[in-house]
């Protein structure tokens, strides 16, 4: 739960670019790297890779890496269709050594026969922040972190990784920081060595719950940040014997994983959202007020990619926990340095997206966020005057309450629907599969069923 604006601060790792007359091989060798993960993330931001050697760097960087997208995930192809081909971002070049010695990971934008693949997330939101950058624009993004530890038993069940974290209304507790304390230094350890500016490590609202907060930056570093903090998380807890999960609602009686963007817009060096003499109260600018109406009035279609798995829903649809709040909202509503709506408003500079979870895909939930938010600035949407705290509107939009319900809101939403890479197929493409898993899961016959119907009748 970040409390505090953050700095701004440059990537003190970031590598050079081609522009920069040097080669990916060349950037390797400079961080003696041997081994390069060329990565890229389907719709569902599974992370798929190759291990390519540093001698092979040059094969990588000329588009001589090929995948079979229609075996690599939700990515729009298929088992026919041309190979998916890994170009690599040297900008995004991370070296991983507390991962393996020798080891990086480099960011890769598809393309099929030359061109840009645009069902590709990382390629989405390139689309979405040069449409932006046309306008003069910069978006700048913080993204919350949130996961859960735990321990898989024979039986199928979850525990608490930390047996001794039980307690109902466990955040923020000292004792159980420590207890974690190899497992939360290692990380932020990795994510100073990156220069991410990793400024909080606590204990979540839940037991065995945790964040781990680092610098905001521009809007596609940071979505590589999650998608590497990710995998970083994963690699670190296993090599402990732990399981990290992002999965939105793991524990019925706890509260869930978000995903939490904090957003705001800059031209040059200067913010666009604060503003002067604002009657609503909250310092903020007429663009800024009019970027969250247009989030508020697409909320529901946002859904299906701020909370895109059928589990999202057990989070968003939950009344309480054992520690008396759920942390997530119901409403499409915004107010102040308040936690109960979906869009806060912390300080003038920013706002804070509150409804996306732990399984959100950073560059889908981010490029479409923008993209609701520039139609409300395009067509001068009012949002109100902010709600009180715990409070909403009459008018807000109540959000979806089960996957299948975000996918019909997404297909009445033409503005949401059209923002993957300004292509109304691509949003119907990625309806229909979220359709289909919300139906392969109502298929099965649950335990709760058993007990409900088998002799009801």
């Amino acid at each position: 739960m970040t409390t505090v604006a953050t700095p701004e601060v440059t990537n003190a790792a970031a590598a050079p670019t081609e522009a920069d007359g040097i080669s990916l091989a060349d950037i390797a060798k400079a961080h003696d790297v041997r081994f390069l993960l060329a990565t890229f993330v389907d719709m569902t931001g599974k992370p798929c890779a190759k291990l390519v050697p540093v001698e092979a760097a040059e094969e990588l960087e000329n588009g001589s890496m090929g995948f079979a997208g229609y075996a690599a995930g939700l990515i729009g192809q298929k088992p026919q269709d041309s190979d998916l081909v890994a170009m690599p971002d040297l900008a995004s070049f991370t070296p991983v050594p507390f991962i393996r010695e020798g080891l990086a990971i480099i960011h890769c934008d598809p393309h099929v026969d030359g061109k840009p693949w645009p069902y590709a997330p990382r390629v989405i939101l390139k689309n979405t922040l040069a449409r932006l950058a046309d306008k003069g624009i910069q978006a700048k993004i913080g993204a919350e972190v949130e996961y859960f530890l735990v321990t898989k038993n024979p039986d199928g069940t979850l525990s608490t990784a930390d047996a001794s974290d039980d307690s109902p209304r466990p955040c923020y507790d000292a004792r159980g920081v420590t207890r974690m304390y190899e497992h939360l230094t290692s990380i932020s350890e990795a994510m100073n060595s990156l220069g991410w500016g990793n400024y909080a490590n606590d204990h979540e609202d839940a037991a065995g719950q945790f964040e781990q907060n680092f610098n905001y930056a521009d809007a596609l570093t940071t979505a590589d940040r999650v998608v590497t903090l990710r995998y970083i998380l994963n690699i670190l807890a296993e090599q402990r014997g732990m399981t990290v999960t992002f999965m939105p609602k793991p524990f019925m009686d706890r509260t869930g994983t978000g995903l939490h963007l904090h957003l705001s817009l800059w031209s040059g060096a200067d913010p666009l959202f604060p503003g002067e003499n604002d009657p609503k109260g909250l310092g903020l600018s007429e663009l800024a007020y009019s970027f969250i109406g247009g989030v508020l009035q697409h909320a529901p279609a946002l859904q299906a990619f701020l909370a895109p798995t059928v589990n999202s829903y057990k989070r968003t649809g939950a009344t309480t926990s054992s520690s008396g709040a759920t942390w997530s909202p119901r409403k499409a509503s915004f107010g102040g340095n308040d936690r109960t709506h979906m869009i806060r408003v912390p300080d003038n500079k920013r706002i804070e997206l509150r409804s996306g979870d732990g399984s959100a895909n950073p560059y889908l939930a981010i490029a479409t966020a923008i993209e609701a938010g520039m139609d409300g600035v395009g067509t001068n949407i009012d949002p109100g005057l902010p709600s009180g705290p715990g409070e909403s509107r009459a008018d807000a939009h109540q959000l979806p309450a089960t996957l299948l319900h975000a996918v019909e809101a997404l297909r009445e939403d033409p503005v949401v629907l059209a923002s993957l890479s300004c292509d109304e197929e691509i949003g119907r493409y990625y309806a229909a599969a979220k359709e289909e898993e919300f139906l392969t899961w109502h298929n099965q016959v649950s335990d709760w069923e058993i007990r409900n119907y088998l002799t009801s009748i």
